[in-house]
């Protein structure tokens, strides 16, 4: 029967495994990321999210420049409770998305869509600035983006996709891994996406929602 759970469901499987054989009791450190991943013969990306998983449901302790921890025996999660989408599979489906939809916003945007897309730029660097994560302003930079091309099932596809980041799974990786340097670094690609569609190019807009959206996985996952 094949297994129908998300991949870094069933690698997380595979790691209980080895505690629960007792080659990881409670309280034994687990190998490094590296290490592991090649001794289960997965991508690093792919277990980074199965050890988050593992982290929210009291398995294990991630202690930032110590280690993994096993912490107590632990059952699978049930099938029935979703912890949400992969975050890896996420970023390459919004990259998808985004990057067709940018290509219809480039070619119907207004004067006054860049300005508004222009406001929220200037909003998100001050939230930056004053030390806070621009959550909300980040999605409306998206959503914005998504209301040029006119078409309102886009819109809510590109909005549910971004609203998965509240999963539990993003939620956590997002607490782990966003800084204040990442929250720059994503304002510089939303600038150059601006910039792109300020000059009505929709491959160079597609281009760069596309490196914009691969950046954010690889920091959420390769940090």
């Amino acid at each position: 029967m094949t297994d129908t759970r998300r991949l870094y469901q069933q690698i997380a499987d595979q790691v209980r495994q080895l505690m629960q054989n007792g080659q990881y009791p409670p309280g034994a450190r687990l190998p490094a990321e590296r290490e592991l991943a090649q001794q289960l013969g997965v991508s690093r990306p792919s277990l980074r999210e199965a050890l988050i998983a593992l982290e929210i449901d009291g398995s294990i302790e991630i202690r930032m420049g110590s280690g993994i921890y096993a912490t107590s025996p632990s059952r699978p999660l049930p099938a029935n409770r979703s912890l949400g989408e992969s975050p890896m599979e996420l970023m390459q489906a919004r990259a998808v998305i985004e990057g067709a939809v940018i290509v219809q916003a480039a070619a119907a945007v207004t004067p006054e869509a860049l300005s508004g897309l222009t406001d929220i730029l200037v909003a998100m660097r001050r939230e930056i600035d004053e030390g806070r994560k621009p959550m909300e302003q980040d999605r409306q930079f998206h959503l914005a983006i998504a209301d040029c091309a006119g078409n309102a099932v886009l819109g809510a596809v590109v909005a549910q996709l971004f609203d998965e980041r509240h999963s539990p799974m993003s939620d956590r990786m997002r607490g782990r891994f966003e800084t204040p340097e990442t929250w720059r670094a994503a304002l510089n690609e939303h600038e150059a996406i601006l910039a792109c569609l300020d000059a009505r190019n929709p491959l160079g807009a597609q281009a760069a929602m596309h490196a914009h959206l691969t950046a954010s996985g690889r920091r959420w996952l390769e940090s």
